[in-house]
């Protein structure tokens, strides 16, 4: 259903100001930023994520001030990369090494209690075995013969880029959009969500597509298989080591010997981090860039400020859902709730005031990189993507494409309306 709008006026209670109040809204006041970001307080972080904020910040506010002097960033590798994906490779090794020693063990020690030894040692390389993403199982996943006009469309973006197409799309509810591989032979795949899919203008996905398809092009290290792997291993080797809370006596001496293997743990991994999180950051702003060839610098700037308030669109859905679930059974409407669920959930987002765009940029701006350390924060992304001359698009929406490609997507946008509002 549609939001119907209720505005209001009301003095600030911080400096008088008249606000201009929407209900759906969080009220607060443009002139002083009263009630700008009343969110809960987060957590305290801990060390890794102390280190994690500080590089974030130092490395996006240089590549911040690098663009904005006019240096054109480019995808490069250079000692820092070289190094991390040595310390990457030394933690696969380790490893492979336990793997190995395990089954010399079980193979080699029948009579005593070696096998014993190497079924842990077995028992412990499991979860940190290098992981191959699969295609999911439960969403919609589209191949070229299912969606020519889609994977014409994503080639083209591709070409326009520098890179190669996508081997399968899979669609999401979800309010974002990613690209991985999977399998053995590290095939492409493109996750799109509808939640912001059917946001954005025709235009805007295109940038979008550009945005995701330029990681592919720059080569983003940290989201490899080799060093992503080796953060995951290093992660797990972390918990595996972790401090017992209130140990008993026994555990005291656990913890005492767990002191320098979960030292040097944590020192490794936070190296990686160092190593990799400006080629991250740089990934990142080249992706926007990608994103402004492709389709304009205005479409990944109004892409930006779709993301911005991605929020209002996961709550639209979850009030549509919410909405079905209290329908008396029975009811026609109910169980055609699932029609025009998309369309309603763009209206929805068309109908945001500008001061909520506002005000997210302020947060954005306020809380910098506390919330996700591997992005840069979306102002900073925005006002780099502004920086020079504005970018003409290289691939253009045409009106005849955007109905093929609606029917290509038809029965996915059924499919998860369906599971959206009908649990089906």
């Amino acid at each position: 259903m549609l939001d119907t709008v209720d505005r209001r006026v009301q003095p600030c209670p911080e400096c008088g100001t008249e606000i201009r109040t929407d209900p759906r809204f969080v009220v607060w006041c443009a002139a002083c930023d009263w009630n700008m970001d009343p969110g809960e307080p987060e957590e305290t972080p801990g060390r890794l994520e102390r280190l994690q904020r500080r590089l974030a910040r130092q490395h996006g506010e240089k590549l911040l001030a690098e663009v904005t002097a006019g240096v054109t960033l480019r995808p490069r590798r250079d000692g820092a990369s070289v190094l991390a994906y040595t310390i990457a490779l030394a933690v696969h090794g380790v490893t492979a090494a336990l793997v190995v020693t395990g089954i010399l063990l079980v193979v080699l020690g029948w009579g005593s209690a070696l096998p014993l030894l190497g079924a842990v040692l077995l028992g412990i390389a499991w979860p940190l075995r290098p992981r191959f993403q699969q295609l999911p199982d439960d969403v919609p996943v589209l191949y070229r013969a299912d969606a020519p006009e889609l994977f014409r469309l994503i080639a083209e973006v591709a070409e326009a880029v520098g890179t190669a197409g996508v081997h399968a799309v899979v669609v999401t509810v979800d309010v974002n959009a990613s690209v991985s591989t999977y399998g053995l032979r590290q095939r492409r795949r493109l996750e799109i969500g509808l939640g912001l899919w059917e946001i954005l203008t025709p235009q805007q996905r295109i940038a979008l597509l550009g945005h995701e398809l330029g990681h592919y092009a720059n080569g983003d290290t940290r989201h490899g298989l080799i060093i992503a792997n080796a953060l995951r291993s290093l992660t797990t080797w972390r918990y595996l080591l972790n401090r017992i809370p209130q140990p008993t006596l026994g555990e005291v001496a656990l913890n005492a010997l767990y002191l320098l293997p979960r030292c040097a743990v944590l020192g490794v991994l936070m190296l990686l981090d160092h190593l990799t999180f400006r080629a991250t950051q740089r990934g990142e702003y080249l992706a926007d860039s990608f994103a402004a060839r492709a389709g304009s610098t205005e479409a990944a700037v109004g892409l930006l400020d779709r993301l911005l308030v991605g929020d209002s669109a996961t709550s639209a859905l979850l009030r549509e859902a919410n909405t079905k679930q209290v329908a008396r059974a029975g009811n026609p409407a109910r169980e055609e709730a699932w029609r025009g669920l998309w369309k309603r959930l763009a209206a929805h987002m068309d109908s945001l005031p500008q001061s909520e765009y506002e005000r997210q940029r302020r947060c954005s701006a306020l809380r910098g990189h506390g919330v996700d350390t591997t992005h840069p924060p979306t102002h900073l992304r925005r006002a780099c993507l502004l920086t020079g001359a504005p970018t003409a698009a290289e691939v253009v929406a045409a009106p005849e494409r955007q109905a093929a490609l609606d029917a290509e997507l038809a029965k996915a946008r059924e499919t998860l309306a369906r599971e959206i509002l009908n649990g089906i």
